[in-house]
């Protein structure tokens, strides 16, 4: 099959350790390869106390499926390979599993480092040969392994949006060194370097968590970077979530004075080990870093600059003693989402002079991320750069939007020669720069742009014959990339930025096709888990940098119920349904305890927020009811529980949510359904969501899907939903057979759409439908973000729908797939691949001359159920006859098409396509 197949894997299997020990050429029916360990490929800060472990198959050959595995760990790379030394062997295991299988080897000890293979059988009982040599690190499991003290700077008043703290310490290494491992974190964000080089690749350490409960540390194997003799290490501290500004201006939320921890653990050759620490020997001082805040940006002043200050020898005399601080208690946890690292580099497309005279850079993306220049000028002369998402209707630089946030760089030049400079400790929204300070030419080789998001692999891809709708997909995944930053944010340039839980649950699903999403939802749930109230109450954002009034909003704090099941099937992750099965259960007890004979009509929320308002249509606007929504939800979430509970094996919890459903259900028929199906009311969200989460009964069904159809011709064919019913909307349709307006909703190019913003040069989602109104005019800049990425929730229909790719629930993560790509939109082909925990997923349709050609790829290890739309006469799979393909069973007439099985491999089907139209709508 033509599935993606590394170097490790292919049918010459090389085992990838050094050549001395490398294993001799085999050829194999089958092979072993991507392993990673909680995600992660040879992570070295693992705290889990029984690491998981997944591989994946790979093979040309058809229907391959994996019958059993062997499993071996061992502390010696070269001995493991020998069989020797074995800390652990699973034996031969007769199962299928191979993903999330965990480690049950003898209790792991801090810094413990595991080497591991793996071996595995196919359905033939053939073997393959051992994979490479993989590996993980554990992290310091204990608080008595800190053997580190807290360290601070010697300013007593707060000093949020001052200058940045400079930390740095020499030591003596007097032998040679086998390894060395920097364990830090800090109470604000870091970066550090040793011997004059920066430590790693990510940005914003320690990350963003309930600080209070969960303070992140990372690991840097630093070996490399120690020399024999002298060597020194220097760390810069700046405000970042810790005590920098939040919403409505509000600092100090978790502390008002910075601090930094770390320890540096030297390995040498016999085997000792020596560590250097935090402590009273440190040294601090101020440098270039004036102010450093995310909403304000960063003033510097490069006149300040120490050079050499964190390598050997340089002078400290006017340097201030550090103070220690050990009353601090911190609950430090190893790292477990990816980090914040630099992604896509951009050079300016156009560099404008506005109608009122300013130039401009336009870097032809709006992204998140920063600005870094190479330029010459006098020394003490001031450049300045603005920030902004869009040009205004008259082609002026516009940042309005941004509120009380800054997006300001000032740099203060040091002398005459030219300087390069890029931020430290902030990150911008922007497509547009405006220059102040600054009258030379300017071309790629002064201004470059670079996103930086969380490092979370792309796995999905999704396109079509139609440009608008790829532009669509573009933004979908560029307002992903711009919003994930440690946390889910709602937006990343005005004073917000924080992790609205109803933009996460909305565009969670979405977001698993686009990306490996799941360490990043796996940590920011532990979050929500910590910060969640002891009644069971979700707060609007996590981490919750608001206080305990803001909480318990309906389609908001479902994010409890939502993301873990999300994330379970996309990933197979049972063990997150049981580590947020508490929190589930106690945002269902919560609800639970707030209504009234079933029925949820109290509390605060925040309806169907930015539903389409501006209509002239005699029903006002399609404003829905928010104890209706709140209604529909509690049965969402109470359904997801049910869910989960019957995953984890919770049989008692099974019977009494489901009798609590019920209750709940027909609470909400009484209350807001007359018997002829009209709710009261008649929008498209309280449509969408009484038919997608099943609160009608099935008599009622199809009037209401009716009703549907007809509210969305009564407003010309568009869309009025806001956050909670858009991603819903397209999948309800295609599920009761509207297909065809499915599609007419995603193809609509005027306002209210998703094709509107791209007509208007959108790069990325907006928050509003209308961010910039048809007479080129903006929205209310009080609330108007051009990065949002709720409405981007459409994407999980195109790559559901459209591509057909989905998970079957009752095999999660891609362990059983469907195929079920539907066609519509004048579409002539269609293509979406998605990269599951088992390998390649790939769907690609197209029709031409009636002829409709369908290839799909199926990795080893699952099995794929597929639906051929719309079939006329006799369907080929590479030139043979479907009933002679051994690989393919079950062949039956479906509703729509012909649904058949197949097993793993590369297969392309052509038959002559002619719609079916079905005789009844259901």
């Amino acid at each position: 099959m033509r599935n993606k197949i590394p170097l490790s894997a292919k049918v010459l299997l090389l085992i990838l350790i050094p050549f001395s020990i490398r294993a001799k050429t085999v050829t194999y029916p089958v092979n072993v390869g991507s392993l990673v360990c909680e995600y992660k490929t040879n992570p070295i800060s693992v705290d889990v106390s029984n690491p998981r472990l997944s591989w994946k198959l790979y093979t040309f050959i058809r229907s391959t499926k994996q019958s059993a595995y062997e499993i071996r760990v061992g502390s010696n790379a070269l001995l493991l390979t020998k069989g020797k030394k074995i800390l652990w062997e699973s034996g031969r295991i007769n199962s299928d599993q191979s993903i999330q299988v965990p480690y049950k080897g003898p209790a792991l000890t801090s810094r413990e480092k595991c080497y591991w293979q793996v071996r595995v059988w196919n359905n033939k009982n053939q073997a393959s040969g051992w994979s490479e040599v993989n590996y993980w690190k554990m992290g310091l499991l204990n608080r008595s392994d800190w053997v580190a003290h807290w360290i601070q700077d010697t300013y007593k008043s707060d000093t949020t949006g001052g200058p940045s703290p400079m930390f740095r310490k020499e030591f003596n290494i007097k032998k040679p060194v086998r390894a060395a491992y920097l364990y830090i974190t800090a109470h604000g964000v870091y970066e550090a370097q040793l011997n004059n080089e920066r430590v790693g690749n990510d940005y914003f350490t320690p990350g963003f968590t309930s600080y209070k409960k969960r303070l992140q540390y990372q690991v840097y194997d630093v070996s490399s970077a120690i020399k024999k003799g002298d060597n020194a290490i220097g760390v810069t501290l700046g405000d970042g979530w810790y005590r920098g500004y939040t919403y409505d201006r509000k600092k100090n939320v978790y502390g008002s004075k910075l601090a930094l921890l770390f320890q540096l653990e030297v390995i040498y050759e016999n085997g000792n080990r020596q560590i250097i620490t935090s402590d009273k020997n440190c040294r601090v001082t101020y440098g270039p870093i004036l102010k450093s805040s995310f909403f304000d940006g960063e003033l510097y002043d490069a006149r300040n600059e120490k050079p050499g200050w964190s390598g050997v020898g340089y002078n400290v005399s006017q340097w201030d003693n550090v103070q220690t601080n050990d009353s601090i208690k911190d609950h430090l946890i190893a790292m477990y989402g990816p980090p914040v690292t630099k992604h896509e580099k951009f050079v300016p497309i156009q560099v404008l002079t506005t109608p009122e005279g300013d130039r401009v850079v336009d870097f032809g993306q709006n992204l998140v991320g920063w600005v870094q220049f190479k330029l010459k000028g006098k020394a003490g002369d001031t450049l300045r750069l603005f920030h902004g998402e869009v040009l205004d209707q008259k082609g002026n630089f516009y940042n309005k939007n941004l509120r009380t946030a800054k997006q300001e760089i000032t740099y203060v030049f040091k002398d005459d020669d030219a300087e390069t400079y890029e931020p430290h400790f902030t990150f911008q929204g922007f497509r547009y720069v405006k220059i102040q300070g600054y009258t030379g030419p300017i071309d790629s080789t002064n201004f470059v742009a670079y996103a930086l998001y969380s490092d979370m692999g792309q796995t999905g891809n999704f396109s079509t014959s139609n440009e608008l709708v790829n532009q669509l997909q573009h933004n979908i995944q560029w307002g992903q990339k711009g919003n994930f930053i440690d946390i889910p944010t709602d937006c990343p340039q005005r004073d917000e930025r924080m992790g609205w839980t109803g933009d996460a649950q909305a565009f969670c699903s979405t977001a698993t096709f686009n990306m490996n999403v799941a360490s990043f939802f796996t940590k920011w749930l532990k979050d929500l888990s910590a910060d969640q109230l002891k009644n069971g109450a979700v707060p609007y954002v996590i981490p919750n940098v608001l206080d305990s009034t803001y909480v318990a909003a309906s389609g908001w704090s479902d994010v409890a119920t939502i993301a873990p099941w999300t994330i379970y099937l996309a990933y197979g992750d049972k063990q997150l349904l049981q580590q947020q099965y508490a929190s589930m259960q106690s945002w269902v007890s919560y609800i639970q305890s707030h209504s009234r004979n079933n029925l949820w009509d109290t509390g605060n929320h925040f309806g169907d927020w930015l539903f389409y308002s501006g209509t002239d249509y005699e029903d006002g606007a399609a404003l829905t009811d928010k104890n209706l929504i709140a209604q529909a939800f509690y049965a969402y979430s109470t359904q997801l529980l049910i869910n989960a509970a019957k995953v984890l094996g919770r049989d008692e919890d099974v019977r009494i949510y489901t009798l609590l459903l019920n209750s709940i259900k027909k609470a909400f028929q009484t209350e807001y359904v007359t018997p002829s199906s009209r709710m009261i009311s008649g929008t498209q969200t309280s449509y969408v969501l009484a038919l997608n989460f099943d609160l009608l009964p099935e008599n009622l069904r199809a009037s209401a899907i009716q009703r549907l159809v007809q509210n969305i011709d009564d407003y010309d064919g568009h869309i009025t939903t806001g956050f909670l019913g858009t991603p819903y909307i397209c999948q309800v349709l295609t599920r009761f057979g509207y297909t065809d307006v499915a599609f007419s909703l995603l193809m609509k190019k005027s306002y209210p759409s998703w094709l509107y913003p791209i007509t208007k040069g959108a790069t990325t989602i907006w928050e509003r439908w209308d961010g910039i109104k048809p007479d080129g005019t903006l929205q209310d800049p009080a609330m108007n973000s051009f990065n949002h990425y709720a409405y981007g929730a459409i994407g999980d229909w195109m790559y559901k729908d459209i591509a057909g790719i989905r998970t079957d629930e009752s095999s999660a993560g891609f362990h059983k797939i469907w195929i079920t790509p539907h066609v519509g939109g004048h579409l002539t082909s269609a293509q979406g691949t998605l990269e599951t925990m088992y390998g390649e997923v790939k769907s690609s349709w197209s029709i031409a001359d009636s002829t409709y050609t369908l290839n799909v790829i199926i990795p080893p290890n699952t099995t794929a159920n597929i639906v051929l739309p719309s079939v006329s006469g006799l369907i080929t799979e590479s030139g043979n006859n479907i009933f002679t393909v051994p690989e393919i069973s079950n062949i039956q007439k479906s509703s729509t098409g012909m649904q058949l099985t197949i097993g793993s491999g590369d297969y392309t089907f052509v038959y002559t396509y002619k719609p079916i139209v079905p005789v009844v709508k259901h």
